[in-house]
């Protein structure tokens, strides 16, 4: 687990993730655990979650937030907005944040970054509002940073997140048609540096049509050897 330091990182497909940290936490990303791609089970194993991180409303983002959350009792974060929906379902654990601003449960700190995407909530065929799309930045209990992008496209504050955060880990959409595709991520990777990249928010569907493949091709050749590729339920360590 030296990579990671300590951190185990667990891809359901699409933009779902669990992270299992080195002090004992369980933090799901974007879970939703039922999609096509999704392994068997998947919303079975989680049997226990500290925090829910959700980067914005869409429907494949937000997912099985609100059955986890009664399930496990987990601390919800997301944009303001997202949570005044969910505390319309039901939820009561939450924490509405917004860009530029930094939660702490513990010894875990949450900071919302900017995407650029949309992000209204589809509330049984109405759209309400969904707040602003966003990335977000995980810091470990042991410093270990890791940064899902959420869904979004090129951002002008990629410098900006590299100098304040350096994230240890990328999680980087590259399926292209809703978000970057991976030229664009071949891009972003050069601008952020991290020390391991994981692609993700691609073969959900046919019409994410970017492939690991590309993403790599795409790659500086300086980049390829930090290139993690998963299949949905794997873990890297």
């Amino acid at each position: 687990m030296a990579r990671f330091q300590g951190a185990k990182v667990t891809w359901f497909g699409h933009s779902a993730f669990k992270v299992d940290t080195p002090g004992g936490k369980v933090v799901l990303i974007d879970p939703w655990l039922d999609h096509p791609a999704a392994p068997a089970g998947a919303k079975e194993s989680i049997q226990k979650a500290d925090l829910i991180v959700v980067t914005h409303g869409h429907g494949d983002h937000i997912g099985n937030t609100v059955e986890i959350a009664r399930n496990t009792g987990a601390t919800v974060v997301a944009i303001y907005e997202i949570t005044l929906y969910l505390s319309k379902k039901g939820l009561t654990n939450l924490v509405g944040m917004n860009i530029g601003g930094t939660y702490r449960h513990g010894d875990l700190a949450v900071t919302m970054v900017e995407a650029t995407h949309s992000a209204a909530i589809d509330d049984n065929g109405t759209l309400i509002p969904g707040g602003d799309p966003t990335g977000i930045i995980l810091t470990l209990e042991n410093g270990f940073r890791i940064y899902h992008m959420g869904d979004t496209g090129l951002i002008g504050t990629l410098d900006a997140i590299r100098e304040l955060y350096h994230p240890d880990l990328l999680l980087v959409p590259i399926g292209s048609l809703f978000t970057l595709g991976p030229e664009e991520a071949a891009y972003v990777v050069r601008k952020l540096d991290p020390r391991w990249i994981i692609p993700m928010h691609y073969k959900t569907f046919p019409v994410l049509t970017g492939t690991p493949e590309e993403f790599r091709n795409a790659l500086a050749p300086e980049y390829r050897d930090r290139l993690i590729v998963l299949n949905p339920g794997e873990t890297a360590e």
